[in-house]
């Protein structure tokens, strides 16, 4: 079965930037349609900009999303991915506060549960999490925004837990 990312990827392991063009459509949860085309929702997106978004040739998007078509389970895969929006870069202009922290094994289970609830236990409401896969990334991380800013003792508590690498505070 191909439903995990080293299955997707290794359907494209003879050709790098195909990997890079399954890759960028992963990332930003771009979609492929019944006519090949790349799609964020029901807005098409250009081969040529995703081309040059990854330094490739558009004939190289084109072969990918022909491949995705082709292969039964990859395009069940693809035509089911879906953007979510992030409010991470919005966060200064909406006044919000990011939380980023850094661990040790992205793969360790209650990492989001662990920051969470210290952050509900202070009664600090959350307007959004992200938590990055840590095979799209090299370093994955969590990140938390609130509407308020974050107490000391709040911030130390998560800075302390054991498998915190690090914390980034914007």
């Amino acid at each position: 079965m191909t439903s995990d990312f080293e299955g997707i990827m290794e359907k494209f392991e003879n050709s790098p930037s195909q990997q890079a063009v399954i890759r960028l459509l992963l990332e930003r949860g771009f979609s492929v349609d019944d006519d090949g085309r790349v799609v964020s929702g029901g807005i098409g997106i250009p081969n040529t900009g995703i081309a040059r978004e990854i330094d490739v040739d558009r004939r190289v998007v084109d072969a990918t999303t022909s491949a995705i078509l082709d292969d039964p389970e990859l395009r069940r895969i693809f035509q089911n991915i879906s953007a979510i929006p992030s409010l991470k870069d919005l966060a200064p202009v909406l006044d919000l506060t990011v939380l980023t922290v850094y661990v040790d094994d992205a793969d360790a289970a209650g990492i989001v549960a662990r920051v969470t609830g210290l952050l509900a236990d202070a009664g600090i409401s959350i307007r959004q999490t992200i938590s990055e896969d840590p095979e799209f990334t090299d370093e994955p991380s969590l990140t938390v925004i609130t509407d308020e800013a974050l107490p000391g003792d709040l911030i130390n508590q998560v800075r302390a837990l054991p498998f915190v690498r690090k914390i980034e505070l914007e």
